[in-house]
Order: C-alpha cells, then structure tokens, then sequence
C-alpha cells in the first residue's frame, strides 16, 4: 500500500513526508470530530426539529462574532501559534464540558445539549476550516490536483475510526471519556500541524524556496476585518461564497429531511445515535473508496472546473429520485452519495481555489467563507425547508426547488475553475491573487 498510493496518486519521494504529516493531521482532527458528532445530533433533536433550525441560526451569530477574533490571530501572530491557539481553544472547551459531566450531572438537561450543539457546530468548522487553509498555504495548485484527494483520504480514515472508538469506549467508561479522548486527539493534530510547518514541500511549479522559508517565520499582518473586505471586494471569492452558500443550503435540505425521517422511527435518544452513527459509518466508507479510486484521476484528467461539477449533478439525480419514490433507503442513498461526492471529490478540489490566494486571503478570507458563510447558507436552507413543511408541501415541492438551483451550482463551479485556472496563469509563480486584495506586508515574527 506504501508504493501504490504514492505511485498512483503521483507522490514523489521528496514530497512523501509532508503529505504523509498531511494525512496524520487530518486523520486526529477528523477522529476528534467523529467521536462526538452522532451525539451533538441526537442531543440537539431533545426538543424537537423545529428547535435545530434555532440553533442553526444560533451557531452563524456564534461564527460571526468569532471571525474578527481569528482575523485578529492571524494579523498578529505566526502561523503556527495561531493554528495552536485554535486547537487549543476548543480543546479547553472538551475539557470543561467534561468537567461538568463528571462533577455537575445535574446541570446536564436539554438547554445544556443545545449550548453544546452549536459549540460543536462551531468547533467543526474551524477545525475543518484551519487544517484546509493551513494545506493551501502549504502545497502548490499542481501539488494540490495530486495531494489533496490522497489527505482527505486520512482525514476519512479518521471519521471511520473516530465513530469506532466512541463505541468502544462509551460503554465501559462512559460518554464523558470521549470528551478527554478527542482533546489528546486535538493536541495530536497540533503536533502534526507543527511538524507540516517545518517541512517544506518540493515546489516544481517555479516557487521560490527562498520565500517560502522566509514565509515559515512571518506574521501574516494586516487587521481583524481582512476577510470580510477581502471577499467582497473579489468576484473570485465572491463566486466561492456563492458556491458554499448553495452548497450549505442544498445538504440542509438533505439532512432535515433525514432528521424527519429519523425522528419518525422513536424518541430515544440511544436509539438516535446509534442511527446516525450508522448512516456516519456507511457515508466514510463511501467517501473512502472514492478517494482512493478515481478523485485524483478527476482532477488530473478533468480538471477542477469538472470535479466542482459533479456534486450538483449527483443531488439533482438524488432529488429526483427523492421525489419519486420518498423513503427512508432513498434519503440514505441520497445521504451518502451527496456526502461521499462532496468530501472525497468536491471538497480537495474547491480547497484547490485557495491555492491562487496570497497568505492573507488563506486564512481570513477562507475563514468567513468556510464558517459563516456557510452557515448562512444553513440558515437559509432551514428557514425555507420549513416554510415548505409549514405550507404542507411534500419532496416533490422541495425536489422542484432542489434542481434548478443544482443547474446555476454546476455553471458557477465550472466558472471557478476556468477563473482557477486563469489566475494561476496570470500570477506564476507567487500564488498572489489579483483583485482579491493587495499581497499583505509580511513582517518578520
């Protein structure tokens, strides 16, 4: 397996090391995220569905105000105290979580499970969001169509395992052990986001190893609100926001109708989890074997503007479907599919976006776009799946809305990756974007 993948996904042997730290990275951020999600779930459904659409708008407020705090990380310290800082922050929050559960069972009750649903919320998209950003800044465009579908593959790996282990050890030691469990998990990843840092990839695509090094020990500068100005003052960016906002909406739509159709089978919270930790598991395995079968062919044969393509295209077919024949397996079918497209081959190619951004724009620009953006996008799309609900409308009023909206998500993702494509011709070598925003004034740290 060591000689096939690196064979098949084009790794040479000087880049094999820090696309290996790549894998381990995601693999402890993604086994910390697994172990809790099917819980934050089921703990989030105590008072109803008609809550979760609450919480939703809660968890965008929450990714609001905690955007210029990360801009403002970013401007102010170097990349690797910053990435810790994040880690760490959210690690802390394990650990009082945890601190309640064990000494103060008594507090735990439904309001406690909603705080605790939009923290995870909260916490899964700046992990998520943190570790991609960090790759980009890391690795080439052309490095990117070759890596990153090979990196997710870890990160998979670790959502199969993360679910895996939660089972293991929820029973013997109960569910609080899982919240000690996924901190270590986090202060692997910072281990393995530190060693990514000090390796420097095997840039062939012209870059300058002399500024790359000179960039490992640089602030970033600028201020707090880089990335909000900097996405509306770029039809580049812009044209990402909107790519993420159908996105959020669209997988919205998918997982209120699974919620619905969960909540159906019985109240029991237990019951619950076991559920969606299925449908989890069934999701990872999918998106595995894609990863490990045909993403990088895609990319390096189709190019980005196809791969970001072709999730549209697989929920149109799935809403379809959903409308014809409304059961339970087609939501799972529909579930899994959508999942597996989006984060084996949708997710590296849209990370490939970043790859043409100056360093600011990485990570404060990609911050507001992969947190609130998106969760605004949440927001919308639960609001109007249950304006439709409310209405009395069924999968046919909700499908007929689905698929003209999948026809402009195609056209916008392959205009992405022509303008891509476009803008690494234009800048070359630096990776600076033109018209997303002046290349910040780096000082040295």
């Amino acid at each position: 397996m060591t000689n096939f993948l690196p064979k098949f996904f084009h790794v040479r042997r000087e880049e094999k090391l820090p696309v290996f730290l790549g894998m381990l990275f995601f693999f402890f951020v993604m086994a910390a995220l697994m172990l809790l999600r099917p819980a934050r779930e089921a703990l989030g459904m105590q008072r109803g569905i008609e809550s979760v659409r609450w919480l939703f708008i809660g968890t965008a407020v929450v990714t609001l105000l905690v955007n210029p705090v990360f801009g403002w990380l970013v401007s102010r310290f170097r990349r690797i105290r910053f990435i810790a800082a994040t880690y760490a922050f959210f690690g802390a929050s394990l650990v009082a979580f945890w601190a309640v559960m064990v000494f103060a069972p008594a507090a735990i009750g439904v309001t406690s499970g909603q705080v605790f649903y939009v923290w995870f919320s909260v916490f899964n998209l700046f992990s998520v969001m943190v570790f991609w950003a960090l790759l980009a800044d890391r690795f080439s465009l052309e490095q990117s169509k070759r890596f990153f579908p090979l990196i997710a593959a870890g990160g998979t790996v670790g959502a199969i395992f993360g679910p895996w282990l939660a089972s293991t050890l929820a029973q013997p030691f109960g569910t609080s052990v899982l919240l000690l469990v996924a901190t270590g998990f986090l202060l692997l990843a910072i281990v393995a986001a530190w060693a990514l840092t000090q390796v420097l990839p095997d840039r062939r695509d012209g870059t300058s190893h002399h500024m790359a090094e000179e960039d490992e020990h640089a602030v970033i500068g600028g201020n707090a609100w880089g990335g909000f100005r900097a996405v509306f003052g770029s039809r580049y960016l812009l044209g990402i926001a909107a790519y993420v906002v159908i996105l959020a909406i669209v997988l919205t739509f998918i997982y209120f109708t699974r919620m619905q159709m969960v909540a159906a089978l019985g109240d029991s919270v237990d019951m619950r989890t076991a559920i969606f930790a299925r449908l989890d598991m069934i999701t990872q395995i999918a998106t595995l074997v894609l990863q490990l079968s045909i993403t990088g062919y895609l990319m390096k044969r189709f190019g980005v503007p196809v791969t970001l393509a072709l999730l549209p295209l697989t929920v149109m077919l799935g809403f379809i479907g959903l409308a014809i024949f409304g059961s339970l397996a087609m939501v799972v079918v529909l579930d899994a599919a959508s999942k597996a497209v989006q984060r084996a081959v949708m997710r590296p190619a849209r990370e490939t976006l970043f790859t043409v951004l100056n360093r600011e724009d990485k990570y404060k620009a990609k911050a507001f776009i992969d947190t609130f953006v998106y969760r605004g996008g949440d927001v919308i799309g639960a609001q109007v799946e249950g304006l439709l609900k409310s209405l009395g409308m069924g999968l046919v009023a909700l499908s007929s809305l689905v698929v003209p909206m999948t026809v402009a998500w195609t056209l916008l993702g392959v205009w992405l990756g022509r303008q891509q494509e476009a803008k690494a011709g234009k800048s070359g070598a630096s990776g600076a974007e033109e018209g997303g925003g002046p290349v910040p004034n780096i000082t040295t740290g």
